[in-house]
């Protein structure tokens, strides 16, 4: 009976473990959407902002760029840019997510926040 009772102490710290990392994935999730990280492309012509949880919060498109003839250049730009800065979002998702989960190991393929 004395390994049982080490197995319910082991399951209670296990469950409590579990909920503050739930209560922290919560945190995470506000300020993934309070953050902004940008992007650039062009040498800093065109600029996309988005929140931690990849959604797009501003644009910005140097003046020089906003001409008709250079339409397909301003649009690989806008796309250069997004993905400059979905780049730098996965980055700083994978950051905290490391920083809040203290070193446990996700299985492989498993990303956070769910």
């Amino acid at each position: 009976m004395k390994n049982l009772g080490q197995m319910m102490k082991q399951a209670q710290e296990m469950q409590t473990r579990m909920q503050e990392m739930q209560t922290r994935m919560q945190e995470m999730q506000a300020k993934l959407a309070a953050v902004e990280i940008a992007g650039t492309s062009g040498g800093g012509m065109v600029s996309v902002t988005l929140n931690g949880k990849g959604e797009m919060r501003a644009l910005q498109v140097d003046d020089s760029l906003m001409v008709a003839s250079d339409k397909e250049v301003l649009e690989d730009l806008v796309v250069a840019a997004f993905n400059d800065a979905r780049r730098k979002v996965d980055d700083y998702v994978q950051e905290e997510t490391t920083r809040i989960m203290g070193g446990i190991q996700l299985p492989p393929g498993m990303k956070l926040p769910f």
